[in-house]
């Protein structure tokens, strides 16, 4: 017989849990008898402890047994999902899952909505007039069944492993968020979940992104395609660079506007790389040879899944976004060449535009967020602008532009261009 405060002793001792104490207390944290306080002590000594392959292993799949799981076998195309671990201007979701479709694969993508300096793939798809992140699990599935279609970006649902969504609410508010175990855990168990049989991650490292290193970065990455692979979805992860923004925009209409411009075949080049190199991994990921995505992006196929999958969900892929009542331009103080654009400064100054919220449930505004109009290897001249600043409350701006004047080094030598992908994990 198990009980909460053995088992929350045990790991603060240092002692390996067994499957059946883990089963018990995430079982019972569920349903209601292993208390708040119970949970958040058990947290922090994860955190202090840490969990071995085999409890974590066991962890994610009670966290996975507290709910649901979706069933895509029966869809005719091989299915596979992307995760980014989050970063700034990070809207790779939007092209890249009608692209992946465009070339054959079906593709559940279960998303949520940001919380401060990251935007949510949700927040940013609800810019479109009419569009749905809430779904059944039966229309779902009768999108990625459609072969017009053939992908869904949409929230998860309540049952899909309902303990982690419990326990990243005491994560968040006891400052035990940051346990790799913790983190590998609750990313997997909502994927392995959803269904999909392959999955590929994007694990951001850099300033902006939660990684700062890529040592941190590898060890989460490794959990994680462990995780995949124990469970028997056949799992990558690519480690990237998140040291500046991811494209030229961060908000929410503004990076549905440039997702756009990536699908029309043009868009700035980091985010056309990284969008093209998720895309063939997944496809590698999914068993689908002989389709380059570079192909489905310039031929407009792309263009068409993404219009199709947007009114699947409710949306005028052909209403005006919304757009900002009120703007301000930040410019260059000195000559030279841009060497340094703080990811993390620019995320915060689309936070405080009204583009992020500060707490889980406040709404955010379609039309806030930061328009770049350089990056680093950019030559600029004094008085130049460098960034375009959007909201609706116009008494935020001073406030945001003091986190993006931080945001730029500048100096006479030309930086080295470091690569997007920075590894891979996986096979």
């Amino acid at each position: 017989m198990s009980d909460a405060v053995s088992i929350i002793a045990a790991k603060r001792d240092g002692h390996i849990l067994t499957k059946r104490q883990i089963d018990w207390v995430i079982d019972g944290f569920t349903r209601g008898t292993v208390a708040d306080e119970q949970m958040s002590a058990l947290a922090m000594a994860i955190v202090w402890r840490g969990l071995d392959r085999r409890e974590l292993s066991d962890w994610t799949a009670a966290m996975i047994d507290s709910g649901s799981r979706m069933d895509f076998s029966d869809i005719a195309r091989p299915t596979v999902d992307k995760h980014s671990t989050g970063g700034v201007g990070d809207k790779i979701t939007l092209p890249l899952a009608p692209l992946v479709a465009a070339c054959g694969a079906a593709v559940p993508q279960l998303s949520g909505r940001g919380l401060g300096h990251t935007g949510g793939t949700l927040d940013k798809l609800e810019s479109i007039a009419g569009w749905r992140a809430d779904l059944s699990a039966e229309e779902i599935h009768s999108i990625l069944a459609d072969s017009a279609v053939g992908a869904v970006v949409c929230a998860a649902g309540a049952d899909l492993a309902p303990a982690d969504k419990r326990l990243y609410a005491l994560r968040d508010v006891t400052g035990t968020v940051e346990s790799i175990p913790l983190i590998a855990s609750s990313i997997m168990s909502k994927k392995i979940a959803e269904g999909t049989s392959g999955l590929v991650l994007d694990v951001k490292v850099g300033a902006g992104a939660f990684m700062k290193n890529i040592d941190d970065a590898r060890e989460l990455a490794t959990a994680m395609v462990a995780l995949g692979s124990d469970a028997g979805v056949r799992t990558v992860a690519l480690l990237t660079a998140m040291d500046a923004p991811l494209g030229m925009t961060a908000g929410n209409a503004l990076e549905v506007e440039e997702s756009l411009e990536v699908l029309s075949g043009g868009g700035h080049a980091d985010i056309v790389e990284l969008t093209i190199t998720l895309a063939r991994t997944m496809l590698t990921v999914a068993g689908i040879e002989g389709i380059d995505p570079a192909d489905k992006l310039a031929d407009g196929s792309a263009m068409d899944r993404w219009r199709a999958m947007v009114a699947a969900q409710g949306g005028d892929p052909d209403a005006p976004l919304p757009v900002a009542k009120e703007s301000r331009t930040v410019t260059a103080e000195q000559d030279g060449f841009i060497t340094e654009l703080d990811a993390m400064a620019v995320g915060v100054a689309a936070w405080r535009l009204g583009a992020g919220r500060e707490r889980q449930g406040e709404p955010v505004q379609a039309g806030a967020g930061v328009r770049l109009h350089a990056k680093p290897g950019d030559r600029v001249v004094a008085g130049q602008q460098l960034a375009t600043l959007y909201t609706d409350t116009p008494e935020k701006f001073d406030y945001a532009t003091e986190a993006i004047d931080a945001a730029w080094g500048i100096s006479d030598s030309a930086p080295v261009r470091s690569p997007i992908v920075l590894d891979r994990v996986g096979r």
